[in-house]
């Protein structure tokens, strides 16, 4: 048995659920998940589960909400005021906008409430505050 260690490429299917059981994601055999351990290209807590399993286990994988995209922050919500927004643009409740904020950085934002004067804006990623369950299977290490 292959002990992983960073640096190790792994391959894994998983099915990604929330404590209600929805299926935020998934990937299988027809697009397994591939990466590096140690690169920080997945939650690191995902990552320390995975060494020390050996390739065909399975695992089921709890990330608490801190371990996974963080808790819900308030200062991720931004009242926008309406007229900063072209005139012509349909601001529909749920959409989700770009935002270029100190000219290099880009962020997604969700659109939560709209009136004639403001916008208000929620930069908080969509899984923000859930704890995370993935029924992960590694298929394969390099």
């Amino acid at each position: 048995m292959k002990c992983i260690k960073p640096g190790d490429r792994v391959t894994v299917h998983y099915i990604g659920t929330l404590d209600n059981g929805h299926i935020f994601d998934q990937r299988d055999g027809d697009e397994p998940l591939s990466f590096v351990i140690g690169r920080g290209e997945v939650f690191t807590a995902l990552e320390q589960a995975i060494i020390g399993m050996a390739v065909g286990e399975v695992r089921n994988i709890h990330l608490a909400a801190e371990q996974a995209y963080g808790l819900r922050r308030d200062e991720n919500l931004l009242k926008v005021p309406r007229e900063m927004f072209p005139a012509g643009r349909e601001l529909r409740l749920g959409r989700k906008l770009s935002m270029e904020l100190g000219g290099e950085y880009v962020r997604l934002a969700r659109i939560l409430r709209v009136d004639e004067a403001e916008v208000l804006l929620d930069g908080n990623h969509d899984l923000a505050g859930c704890d995370l369950t993935f029924a992960l299977q590694l298929v394969a290490v390099e």
